[in-house]
């Protein structure tokens, strides 16, 4: 049996020799046998966290930094030079000084507001001054109303952009509706405008030779010679013509008012037509701007008043065409002309109204106040409205007391006003 070996001996095991077991040595700091190594430089702290880094700033000295001082005011310093000069102002307390009054002084130069203009400035101003601005060749009083309202859809189009040419604009009247776009809008106008140019011997807006007379046809031509034009084009030729009527008239004086002007249906003086026309005018830009979703005032109070006016006395009139055409809700009276007959009351409330006394029998009846059977008294707005064909008598907010039947007629005879 073999044995670890005795007195020192190697340990064998069958006669062949074990590697020997090194025993335990001591720590080398105890021992001295293991060179020191060389001290290691300690890692950088690493900053804490939300605390950046501040960058090193470029060194300026007191004379730049102070002539940084107004474009810093106007921050249109670098981010560094920016960094310099607020720096700097926490320990020169002459700059800090001198940078505060350079940002005050800023503050009133540039004070931060919208760049954009109030929208309804631009008619504020063109109100005013269609209300007060002397003409050198006087216009026509009863040409008045059409200069401003012509006017004021110029201006309105001016502000409109190429999309909004092509939106579809519903037109409305008592006996239809049709829709047409913003250029088809305008050829109609340019179209019947032209009845009034021709009678004061001004060029067809259709072109020369023989044309179409009714209101409706002439419309019809016009759109189809208008519809492949550009927006700019329609805008000014619509606009030249009615330059042209408003020069015509002032230059020619009030003694042409009485120029009769053929709507083939019905024949008006040309003080009537220009009336006539202006009204026209204002609700056919009321329906663009309708279609646009853009509010758009009524006219002045003293044309809105001429407008009424010509409505009122146009009643009579559409009243016995009513009757003859056996529309008339009340009795049939024969009154002679110039003898006083049934009349009824017509108070149109607001600044641009005014009463009325609208004759039921006949047109040439005098409407007596002894005669008075009924009365009605309802909003400018909505009568100009009714005018027009966009309300209808069903629907109308009056005040009305007295002949149910001729209040009746009244009524739907207004609506009949209203033509294309």
């Amino acid at each position: 049996m073999n044995g670890p070996a005795q007195n020192g001996g190697t340990p064998s095991h069958g006669g062949v020799p074990l590697p020997r077991v090194p025993q335990p040595r001591e720590a080398a700091e105890d021992a001295g046998s293991l060179p020191e190594l060389p001290p290691q430089p300690e890692p950088p702290h690493p900053p804490e966290p939300g605390i950046p880094e501040l960058p090193e700033l470029p060194a300026y000295d007191h004379n730049t930094l102070r002539s940084l001082l107004g474009a810093w005011a106007l921050t249109a310093c670098s981010h560094d030079e920016a960094a310099a000069v607020e720096v700097h102002l926490t320990d020169c307390a002459s700059c800090a000084e001198e940078a505060l009054r350079l940002r005050d002084a800023v503050g009133l130069l540039h004070q931060e507001e919208s760049l954009d203009l109030d929208p309804l400035l631009r008619a504020r101003v063109l109100e005013n001054c269609l209300g007060r601005r002397p003409a050198r060749i006087p216009v026509p009083e009863w040409a008045a109303p059409y200069d401003a309202e012509a006017a004021r859809l110029d201006a309105f189009l001016g502000d409109l952009g190429e999309p909004e040419w092509n939106m579809p604009v519903k037109l409305l009247w008592a006996r239809g509706e049709r829709v047409l776009t913003l250029r088809g809008v305008l050829a109609h106008l340019g179209a019947v405008d032209g009845i009034v140019a021709i009678s004061l011997g001004l060029d067809d807006p259709l072109g020369t030779g023989p044309q179409p007379r009714t209101t409706m046809d002439r419309t019809d031509l016009a759109i189809d010679l208008c519809k492949e034009l550009p927006p700019v084009f329609v805008r000014n030729k619509w606009r030249t013509q009615t330059r042209n009527i408003v020069r015509t008239l002032s230059f020619a004086g009030s003694g042409t008012g009485g120029l009769p002007v053929d709507y083939v249906d019905f024949t008006l003086p040309a003080r009537d037509a220009l009336i006539d026309r202006a009204f026209e005018c204002w609700i056919h830009a009321e329906d663009i701007a309708n279609a646009l979703d853009y509010p758009y005032k009524p006219p002045a109070p003293r044309h809105l008043n001429r407008m009424i006016d010509l409505a009122a006395r146009m009643l009579p009139t559409a009243i016995a065409e009513r009757r003859r055409a056996g529309l008339a809700a009340s009795a049939a009276r024969l009154v002679a002309a110039g003898a006083p007959g049934r009349a009824l009351h017509l108070h149109v409330e607001g600044s641009g109204g005014g009463r009325w006394n609208i004759s039921l029998d006949s047109p040439g009846a005098v409407a007596s106040e002894d005669n008075i059977v009924a009365e009605i008294a309802v909003d400018q707005l909505d009568f100009c409205q009714l005018a027009a064909g966009h309300l209808a008598p069903e629907r109308i907010a009056t005040g009305a007391y007295g002949d149910q039947a001729a209040i009746r007629d009244v009524l739907f005879a207004t609506a009949s006003l209203s033509r294309l």
